[in-house]
Formats: C-alpha cells, structure tokens, sequence
C-alpha cells in the first residue's frame, strides 16, 4: 500500500513556496493550499479528488497569482458537518475564505462540484468575482432531473448520482475500499488513465477513505434537489465566465450560458476528460466527471 504523506509535505513537494493552512470561516474549517504572489485565484476540486488535482499547475499560475488551492466543505482535510453542502452555502464559504485572507475580489476556476460551487459564487457574490472558470460542468438546474440510470448510446451514464444519493449504504460500501472506486472512476472517465499515477490515486484513496469522508462527499450530490431550487431565483450571471468542457459537454455548456450569463465564452478541448473510454462507450455513456487538471 503506497504510503501518503500530509497536506503540508505534499504542499511543500511542490515547485515554489506552497504551504497548508486551515481557517474556519462560515462555521466550518476549511483546508487551502497557499502560494505565489499577484491577483488571488481560487481552484476548487471536485469528486473524488482533492486539492492535489491541480497540483501540475499550481507552479505555472503561481508566477502570476496568488493560488489558493482549497479542499471545500466536505473534501480531504476540511471539515465535514452534518449539514451546508448545497452549492449556495458552500460559495458563501469560498467568499469568507476569500475575506479571511483580506481579499476583497478573486479569481475562480472550479471543476466538477468545484464548478457547481464557482457558478453559485457569480450568482450570489458577483462584487467578489473577478472572473470565473467552469471545468467540465454547469450548476444543477430542473433539466437534471432528465438523466436516467439507463444507459442510452452517447448519453452520459452518470451512475454516481444515483449511489452517492444513498443514505448508508456507501460507507459501509467504500470504507476501508476506495481505492477501488478511485481506480473505476478514473479508469473509465480518463483518456489516459496512466497520467494518474499509483502515487496520486493513493492520494484521493486515503481523503475518501472513512465513513465521514463518504458520508460528507455524497452529501455533495443529496443537495442537488436545494441547488436546483436556488438556481431558479439566480439571475443572470454578470461577472466574466469562461468554460472549458470535453466535446460530451460543449452544446450543453454553450446552451445554458447563453441563456444565463452576460460575458461568457466556452471552449472545447479535444482529448479532454470528459471522452469516453472503451468499456463505458461500449456500455453506451461517457462520464462527465474526471480529472481535467489531472
């Protein structure tokens, strides 16, 4: 079993001067990563990653930026409550956070729950949101009540909705075994699987590893029914968005901001995370999840 070392070596294993911190803010603790000097950025992660995602870019953005890598609530080495995983109260985290380390504007790119959560942050908080970028998904809207568990050729199978809704049953599933849904997951949503190495999913295995870690990621997706209500009393989004998704995603991506952000751009990147693998297009879906900073 790979040995995995904590936030702050794994903050310190990276090129430049990156260091783990804690704050508690909104009445949770979150965990963040923290380097670099300029205009802060924020990088919100998604499931089932952390904020060692981005560690291949961390480097690069933090000659420009402050980068701020954060583990949201629920995620690696934050806290886990009982209850604050719809999307709304989540953003509101990432704007104390923000104000805790004296920001008054920020930057955000955010993929997958990340994304969900950077969205809710330019419909809610636009005077701090410089510019945002979606990776991969939109927020939940009443359209996602049309995914099914059927798979149906290229439509995506987004298996994981339905499981993580369930109340139990996935910790007494994972725990003590994620590293057999890391493995899955990434296996069939990434191009390439080997760019994610024994050592990074060991990574992830061990964040997602305890029946509070399971119970709390999963509460991510049980609050989908609250984010879609949210949505609906969002206006339109002002601050800049750009987002990047695989060709699965494009149309959807470029539908909803066109119909619900004024500055908006989305960009389609060819071999993205987001292409089906061999087994799930044989099995007629593609996930929408994967590890686009990976």
């Amino acid at each position: 079993m790979t040995s995995v070392p904590s936030d702050a070596e794994l903050a310190r294993s990276l090129d430049g001067d990156f260091e783990s911190r804690h704050a508690e803010v909104n009445g949770t603790d979150l965990h963040y990563v923290i380097g670099g000097q300029g205009d802060p950025l924020l990088l919100l992660g998604g499931w089932p990653q952390t904020w060692w995602q981005f560690r291949k870019i961390m480097p690069s953005l933090a000659q420009r930026h402050q980068v701020i890598a954060v583990d949201l609530r629920g995620m690696g080495s934050s806290g886990k409550p009982e209850s604050g995983y719809d999307k709304k109260t989540m953003a509101a985290d990432v704007l104390a956070l923000a104000r805790h380390l004296g920001h008054e504007q920020v930057d955000i790119a955010g993929h997958d729950i990340g994304a969900l959560v950077a969205y809710s942050f330019a419909a809610n908080h636009p005077e701090a949101a410089r510019r945002i970028a979606l990776l991969d998904v939109m927020h939940p809207d009443e359209s996602w009540f049309q995914h099914t568990v059927l798979p149906r050729p290229g439509r995506p199978l987004l298996w994981w909705f339905a499981f993580n809704q369930l109340r139990g049953l996935p910790e007494q599933l994972i725990t003590g075994r994620s590293r057999y849904l890391i493995d899955f997951v990434h296996d069939e949503s990434t191009p390439d699987p080997a760019a994610i190495g024994d050592f990074d999913r060991a990574v992830y295995a061990h964040a997602y590893s305890t029946p509070e870690a399971i119970r709390a990621s999963n509460s991510w997706y049980r609050a989908f029914g609250q984010d879609i209500e949210d949505e609906k009393g969002y206006g339109p989004l002002t601050p800049p968005i750009l987002a990047l998704t695989g060709e699965g995603l494009y149309d959807a991506a470029r539908d909803v901001l066109s119909r619900k952000a004024l500055d908006a751009e989305v960009v389609k990147l060819d071999g993205a995370a987001t292409a089906c693998s061999a087994r799930s297009a044989t099995a007629g879906g593609c996930s929408p999840t994967g590890s686009t900073s990976d």
